[in-house]
């Protein structure tokens, strides 16, 4: 098993006013030689938007770009036709940008901050057609196993579906709880963030928005020291 360890005080931070953004991985202005990716998984941003703000029209392709909300509400527009559709805490986003596509992400709320992560991981095929979908997620059907959000093209699991043999999924679990997280194959690496809470997993100590990334295993463990939240974003390393 090899570990590594993004604790939250360590990730690239840009503020541009209507925007904190928490940076994970290379990305803009923040460089680190050693957080260009995880495997397949290119950008993990936790983002801060200001009321009424947002990203404006901008092009993507050959990208999996998949949104997050965890407080707040979100709008979407894009060159698919889309036309300000909402996505809403417990609802998840996501985008194949494929042969190439336009978009636009803005706080939906005049009076309200809104917290999401962005993801962007690594198509397994360029230049595909664009495609867009959302879906909501009940928060009770992740309290103490894995809820599955988001996994590949033609697999059996439900939730949405990207160009990439790649799994997301969350967890909630309660102060003392355990669990085992199994992974699809060793050559498959798992990210791990913290949305939430106190965690130790394979005996690291890890807070809110401290990210453990684990390879090179069928399995790891995780034990709790309060109410944890948790997300799991497994990709192939190679």
């Amino acid at each position: 098993m090899n570990i590594v360890i993004h604790k939250a005080e360590d990730r690239g931070f840009a503020n541009h006013g209507w925007l904190q953004a928490n940076h994970s991985f290379s990305f803009a202005q923040f460089f680190d030689s050693e957080k260009i990716q995880f495997g397949a998984l290119r950008v993990l941003n936790d983002d801060v938007i200001a009321p009424s703000m947002g990203f404006s029209t901008h092009a993507h392709d050959n990208m999996e770009i998949i949104t997050i909300p965890l407080k707040g509400s979100l709008k979407h527009k894009d060159s698919m036709g889309n036309r300000w559709e909402t996505i809403e805490v417990g609802e998840v986003q996501i985008m194949s940008a494929g042969s190439g596509l336009k978009h636009s992400e803005m706080n939906a709320k005049t009076d309200e901050y809104l917290s999401l992560f962005q993801i962007w991981i690594i198509p397994n095929k360029q230049n595909v057609v664009p495609r867009y979908d959302q879906q909501f997620f009940k928060a009770e059907d992740r309290a103490g196993k894995l809820q599955t959000l988001v996994t590949s093209m033609g697999g059996i699991e439900d939730g949405l579906k990207i160009h990439q043999d790649a799994k997301l999924s969350r967890i909630d679990l309660k102060t003392d709880e355990s669990f085992t997280y199994k992974t699809k194959s060793e050559g498959h690496g798992t990210y791990v963030m913290i949305i939430s809470g106190a965690v130790s997993i394979e005996n690291n100590t890890l807070q809110s928005r401290d990210a453990i990334g684990v390879t090179s295993t069928d399995s790891f463990s995780i034990n709790t020291t309060t109410d944890t939240q948790l997300l799991f974003i497994e990709v192939p390393m190679s």
